[in-house]
């Protein structure tokens, strides 16, 4: 298995930020790119919570929101996975314009009971705690609920998932809407990560950095970072925060929103 220090971009270093260029549509987003046992991830953020990547298992989406334009041109899914029922991560009509011919899906039992039967035949559901397979990977779900006082209605314990999709030797983590939970902070040996922060929805960009640091995965991109009321999160802080912390990780940045951060 490669080095997880290998993983990282060539020049990249402790608190080094990539800012990755915004394009009208997923297809016309270069992404980067990371080296796994037999071949590449490519990943390519679209916006907020959505973003697709290239693996060599196949194309995955995850919770892809927005209209069908936001992906002309990109490939057609092999996988999509969503994480909850949220309209910023699951928008039933957008799956019925991409979910077709061989694209399977991954959602919580919460979505997918909200699905239609035709949907429901292309999707499996698995619970927090659960594993499944599929593209020839092994997908667990991971706990996603917030933990902080007043904030545990957004994201209940036991109903939201996140993932750890394990691809061609390599670990990679989408957090989903939570908090720095136990689960999040207990893993382990994780190549790539994608973390949300926003308030009062999830966490702020000091929790995440905290956790992040106790997992210690080799990349991360910050993402799902604006809020409600003054709540979106600064990712270059974060970054800051991690370096700080004496971290190793490596922050990947992609602009997730074209206007700005505000």
């Amino acid at each position: 298995m490669t080095n997880r220090r290998q993983f990282l971009k060539t020049g990249a270093a402790m608190g080094v930020i990539t800012v990755m260029p915004f394009h009208a549509n997923a297809a016309a987003h270069a992404g980067n790119t990371f080296p796994t046992d037999g071949g590449e991830i490519v990943v390519h953020p679209v916006s907020h919570a959505s973003l697709w990547m290239e693996t060599p298992a196949g194309v995955i989406y995850v919770d892809p929101v927005g209209e069908a334009a936001d992906y002309e041109g990109a490939p057609e899914p092999d996988l999509i996975l969503i994480t909850h029922e949220h309209g910023d991560h699951y928008a039933p009509e957008l799956l019925t314009q991409i979910a077709v011919g061989k694209t399977q899906m991954i959602a919580n039992p919460a979505v997918y009971d909200m699905m239609s039967d035709e949907m429901k035949a292309k999707t499996q559901s698995i619970a927090n705690g659960d594993s499944t397979d599929a593209l020839g990977i092994t997908i667990d779900a991971i706990p996603a609920y917030n933990i902080t006082e007043g904030r545990e209605n957004f994201h209940p314990e036991g109903r939201d998932n996140g993932y750890v999709l394990n691809v061609d030797g390599k670990r990679v983590y989408i957090s989903g809407d939570t908090e720095g939970t136990p689960e999040m902070r207990a893993l382990e040996d994780i190549d790539l990560a994608f973390v949300c922060m926003n308030l009062p929805f999830t966490m702020g960009a000091e929790q995440a950095a905290e956790a992040v640091a106790e997992f210690a995965p080799a990349v991360v991109y910050p993402y799902h970072y604006r809020g409600r009321d003054g709540g979106t999160q600064d990712p270059e802080a974060f970054a800051q925060m991690l370096s700080d912390a004496g971290a190793e990780t490596d922050v990947k940045m992609g602009e997730w929103y074209p206007d700005g951060l505000g």
